[in-house]
């Protein structure tokens, strides 16, 4: 993701910009930014190593190695994947020219079942025209899904059909479309009751995608925001407030507090787009074409309801089983639920 910061001269050395001269408070501004942002990189990746150590399936026979090897087997590849991402809209960044603080990386080691938030780089409000502003908007996506999806087609491969017992309390994480279509290439149609038993890799897959979809988002400065200006222009506006709305309904009607801290984010950030330094550039039919592509993508890695949490059902014994014959209780039969991975 990339934001816009509104008053970038307040803080002198924090963008990567060639144009002031290059003096001592210059130099400590832009060696704190790199120091701040490596100690995020860092952070970070500790708190999706810890993520990662409680997905992998536990037996008896688990060790500490074991543990160590889940940690890595989700952190690695969930860093590189956002590591990819945001290099893609840095460095077309710095192709065009346009000042950019290096990727922001936000941990959450504690209530993030990711252990992060994801990243982000800063950009100075009004530098850069529309057609540099959807370079770098688009190439961050695309980056990042040249990973994510060899990953989650690998945690499909090594996953495993498992039974579940809907009377057991669990967590469902409901597959993306894309995510579906590779469970359906390998196991085909699942059976009543069965599930692909989720794993580091896999998981890692499946938060790529979503994360990708998410920021696919086409509203303020979310990705898919930023393609959707450059490709209307002022007209992105109500779109932008339509699909807030419908965020806002989906989640009055779901009860669901999933989607409630980016909503109070996005309110805070601001739904409309920023005007770019020139808006009346053209980006022409390639880019149009490409952009549009790109924003259909979201239907593919966004899932509306990404994490359920299952609460055992009661069980019910059959009316039958209360006459005095000698009878066995045997469970009504259930329905399956959603794919999980």
């Amino acid at each position: 993701m990339t934001l816009a910061d509104a008053d970038d001269r307040n803080v002198p050395g924090l963008f990567d910009d060639a144009e002031p001269p290059v003096t001592a408070p210059v130099q400590r501004a832009r060696s704190q930014t790199t120091k701040i942002a490596i100690l995020l990189f860092l952070a970070t990746c500790a708190s999706t190593f810890l993520a990662g150590t409680g997905i992998g399936k536990v037996t008896a026979e688990t060790t500490l190695n074991d543990y160590l090897w889940y940690g890595f087997s989700y952190s690695l590849p969930i860093m590189l994947i956002l590591l990819c991402h945001e290099m893609g809209h840095f460095l077309t960044a710095r192709w065009h020219g346009v000042p950019a603080t290096p990727p922001f990386f936000i941990p959450m080691p504690i209530l993030g079942l990711f252990g992060t938030m994801g990243a982000v780089i800063l950009q100075p409000q009004g530098r850069g025209d529309r057609r540099a502003i959807f370079d770098i908007a688009i190439m961050g996506p695309l980056a990042g899904l040249v990973i994510a999806i060899p990953v989650a087609w690998l945690g499909v491969q090594q996953a495993e059909l498992a039974e579940f017992d809907p009377r057991v309390g669990s967590i469902t994480f409901h597959d993306p479309l894309l995510l579906k279509w590779m469970v359906q290439a390998k196991f085909g149609e699942l059976p009543p009751n069965h599930d692909v038993e989720l794993n580091p890799l896999l998981f890692a897959g499946w938060a790529g995608l979503f994360l990708t979809g998410f920021n696919l988002l086409p509203i303020g400065q979310f990705d898919g925001g930023h393609l959707l200006y450059c490709l209307l222009r002022k007209w992105a506006h109500p779109v932008s407030f339509l699909i807030l709305g419908l965020g806002v309904l989906n989640l009055v009607l779901s009860q669901s507090p999933a989607y409630f801290l980016a909503i109070f984010l996005l309110l805070i950030i601001g739904v409309k787009h920023p005007p770019t330094q020139n808006d009346r550039v053209p980006i022409g039919w390639g880019r149009t074409i490409s952009g549009w592509l790109t924003l259909g993508l979201f239907f593919l890695c966004f899932t509306p309801d990404p994490i359920t949490i299952n609460t055992p059902e009661p069980f019910r014994e059959p009316a039958d089983a209360l006459q005095p014959a000698n009878r066995t209780a045997v469970p009504s039969e259930v329905t399956p639920s959603d794919s999980r991975p």
